[in-house]
């Protein structure tokens, strides 16, 4: 992806003075855009309701361990619709918030719940999307708490409560939200607790593990035959094949390729091929 013409896009905000659209070309920001807290403090607890319904609140978050990180975009910002799909990557990397790491997108307060699963579907992409708030959910209050200025805001907070990141930005791929990973944090990625991508395959014709992985994956055809495999990069590119093999088993080496999502597939002699999602992250 091109790096954003944008530092952030601004839009009138039913509550905050209205700002002028800017234009700030990247590296050249001199403030964060969590206004209302600096690096270091403990934020105000809150919580908020998701468009499916679900309750999410901040501190019994970080009570079990979980570090936060918050979206906060609206969803005709051309930066938010260009930086969404890394975004549910990092959450499905990182365990689709079953694990270390917690990660929840809050609207500015101008979309409500059908506004924001439309934004979601339009420009989320092909992974596990993360919660989302709307108006109905409480986002506005968050929105204000934080002082959000411009948008997108990507910010980390640790399960100290303290603000770790108050600007995560430029966003070129989901390591840039990596990147911001403070030393020591240890958040490690994780399997989707409700769907991995092994169990996907179980019963189709092949199953790939472990996932994520460093690289090293095992591919396990279930009895069935194959004529090799493609792998494919998210954008659709294919950057890998493997000649057929006789064994059931085989390990790949993925080692070289960059942090992040690829599909697998089968080329299968009956032309049914199937297609499985492998994670790397180094």
């Amino acid at each position: 992806m091109e790096e954003q013409a944008y530092l952030a896009w601004t839009k009138p905000h039913p509550m905050k003075r209205f700002l002028p659209l800017l234009f700030v070309s990247l590296g050249t920001a001199a403030f964060a855009q969590v206004q209302n807290y600096s690096e270091g403090d403990v934020v105000d607890d809150f919580t908020v309701t998701d468009t499916e319904g679900n309750v999410h609140n901040l501190y019994a978050i970080t009570a079990s361990g979980k570090h936060v990180m918050l979206d906060f975009f609206f969803d005709t910002c051309p930066p938010c619709q260009a930086t969404q799909p890394y975004f549910n990557q990092l959450h499905e990397t990182y365990g689709c918030n079953s694990a270390d790491l917690f990660v929840i997108s809050i609207n500015n307060g101008t979309d409500n719940n059908a506004a924001v699963i439309a934004f979601e579907a339009t420009y989320g992409g092909s992974y596990t999307h993360s919660p989302a708030v709307g108006i109905e959910g409480g986002c506005s209050a968050v929105d204000e708490a934080f002082g959000i200025m411009a948008y997108p805001t990507y910010c980390l907070i640790g399960p100290d409560n303290q603000l770790k990141s108050g600007d995560i930005w430029p966003i070129s791929n989901m390591s840039s939200y990596v990147a911001a990973f403070p030393t020591g944090s240890d958040i490690q990625p994780a399997a989707c607790a409700a769907v991995g991508v092994h169990e996907l395959g179980a019963n189709g014709a092949f199953s790939v593990y472990p996932t994520p992985s460093t690289g090293l994956v095992t591919v396990v055809r279930n009895g069935t035959s194959s004529n090799g495999y493609e792998l494919f990069d998210v954008l659709g590119q294919s950057v890998r094949h493997f000649a057929a093999s006789s064994a059931a088993q085989r390990t790949l080496d993925l080692s070289d390729l960059p942090n992040g999502q690829y599909l697998l597939r089968s080329i299968s002699p009956n032309n049914k091929n199937e297609v499985r999602r492998i994670t790397i992250a180094h």
